[in-house]
């Protein structure tokens, strides 16, 4: 009798996650909080690492991972970050290049920001639920971002803005970089006669901008502002599905 080859399915390359990194420990335990999330769900290997601020950096994270190995695997990379700016676009390449240089044998795949998306307007609309507010027409929303050097950036909050409905109108502001601010957006919008305005806070985690834009929104006259993203189920699943974009690529992704 032949014996058919034995089959076997390696395991799913690791996550390595790239979060930008804060001196505010809720932001790491924040990201901790949605990285756990995404390994309940889907059961992979999910490695953290900062840009800043917090170890372990990319490079050494993934630097473990290939020593683990001897030098051979494969990882899969994201950034969590919420619009492809500078960070995405040279940062993270930059330091894969070098992971890259100092273990050649691994093969690296890059993937996308978490936004936009469309499950972002969930994530942020639960968020806002959670402050009191819900799609309303007698109340204009502020969709509250960091801010980019980037005008590649900033036209992305702008187009989320745009493409929001169920609310009187939305518009975007930014803690930084650019106009108008949070709070800018606030008073233009009850000067225009819109009965209520509520702020979207579209971080990731809390920290120095995020106390920032909401403690001047609700001096400007905002009835509410949203708290962080977080471990909102619906980025959980925007991280699964970037991944599993990546892995469907093949070598398309591979960086070096």
């Amino acid at each position: 009798m032949r014996h058919q080859p034995l089959i076997t399915c390696a395991p799913p390359p690791p996550l390595v996650a790239v979060a930008h990194g804060s001196r505010d420990p809720r932001a790491a335990a924040t990201v901790e909080d949605l990285l756990d999330l995404v390994r309940r769900r889907s059961g992979l290997r999910v490695v953290t690492s900062y840009l800043d601020h917090a170890p372990p950096t990319p490079g050494q994270a993934l630097g473990a991972l290939a020593g683990a190995g001897t030098g051979a695997g494969e990882a899969v990379v994201l950034p969590l970050l919420l619009t492809a700016a500078y960070h995405s676009k040279t940062d993270i390449p930059g330091a894969l290049t070098e992971v890259r240089r100092e273990h050649p044998r691994m093969r690296l795949r890059y993937g996308a920001t978490l936004g936009p998306h469309p499950l972002m307007t969930a994530a942020l609309e639960r968020r806002l639920a959670e402050a009191g507010v819900t799609p309303d027409p007698d109340t204009a929303l502020v969709l509250a971002a960091a801010g980019s050097s980037d005008p590649s950036a900033n036209a992305t909050i702008g187009r989320m803005a745009r493409g929001w409905r169920g609310w009187r109108r939305v518009v975007p502001a930014y803690a930084s970089a650019a106009r108008p601010t949070p709070a800018e957006a606030v008073r233009r919008l009850l000067n225009a006669g819109a009965p209520r305005v509520a702020v979207a806070s579209y971080f990731l985690a809390p920290g120095y901008f995020a106390d920032k834009v909401r403690d001047e929104s609700l001096a400007a006259g905002a009835v509410a502002v949203s708290g962080a993203l977080g471990a909102a189920p619906e980025l959980a699943e925007i991280i699964e599905q970037r991944y599993t974009e990546i892995i469907t690529l093949g070598d398309q992704a591979a960086v070096g």
